[in-house]
Parts: C-alpha cells; sequence; structure tokens
C-alpha cells in the first residue's frame, strides 16, 4: 500500500498526459539532465508536505507543494514553454480532487530560469499546493 502523497503525484502524472508538445517525456523526480533531444519535457517532483491537526478527529490536513518544471531549448525558452504551461495547467485543475486522494489544488507560483547551453534553454517551475487528509495513524488513508 502506498502513501496517499505517492498517490497524488502519480496521479498528477497520470492527468498530464497528452500534455501540449512533451508527448511521453513526463518524468517524476528526475535527476539526470534532460538531454537536447529529450525536450521539451515536464519533471514533476514534490517540494515539501507539511500536516496540521486541525480537529479532534484523529486526522491530519496536509499541504503538498508539487513543481511541476518544464524544460524547453530555443531561442525565447519562456515563450516556447507558455503552451506547455498552458495545457499543464488546464489539464491540472480539470479534476481539482485527482480522482478522489485531494481536497483541492490551487497554484502557488511560477518562476522561471533561464541559461546558456548547447543553445538557449530555459526551465518554467508551476508551483501547486495539494491539500489532503490522511488517518493520524495511516499515511494510506
Amino acid at each position: 500500500m502506498t502513501t496517499k502523497r505517492e498517490s497524488i503525484l502519480t496521479a498528477i502524472a497520470a492527468a498530464l498526459v497528452g500534455t501540449t508538445g512533451v508527448s511521453t517525456r513526463i518524468y517524476r523526480s528526475r535527476v539526470e539532465p534532460i538531454t537536447w533531444g529529450e525536450s521539451p519535457a515536464i519533471v514533476i517532483e514534490p517540494i515539501s508536505d507539511s500536516a496540521q491537526q486541525n480537529t479532534s478527529l484523529p486526522t491530519l490536513d496536509w499541504s503538498l507543494v508539487v513543481r511541476i518544471a518544464v524544460i524547453v531549448r530555443g531561442n525565447i525558452p519562456d515563450q516556447l514553454a507558455d503552451p506547455t504551461v498552458q495545457s499543464l495547467h488546464s489539464k491540472l485543475m480539470a479534476d481539482l480532487t485527482l480522482g478522489g486522494y485531494a481536497i483541492d489544488i490551487e497554484p502557488v507560483s511560477v518562476t522561471f530560469e533561464l541559461v546558456e547551453a548547447d543553445q538557449p534553454a530555459g526551465v518554467v517551475m508551476c508551483d501547486y499546493r495539494v491539500q489532503y487528509r490522511t488517518s493520524v495513524a495511516n499515511l494510506a488513508s
């Protein structure tokens, strides 16, 4: 049995299938560099996960920050990434419960990193907060 956090990350990857411009290049927590032939691509990674016990019930309310990075190469990288960012945002916001695993999803921020590589490259990092609930004793439910 996996944790609800892992189920949420898997649901995000599934929701992003068919995102404009990336084909099947959607990766989870990839640490290897994205090569020229592998871009554009999306990398999904957890950034933080915080819990609070807000009620007297034996539940924890979690706030998971997930980063979805769009990696592109070419002139004006942020402009090249824009259709992919629009597509991933629409796909993610289409089901705010991610198939029943989450209570809500909300955009947090978008940051840009533009670098010189074999050709101009850019990473557009879209951060989302996913609210979900587990029992105190079991992170899977």
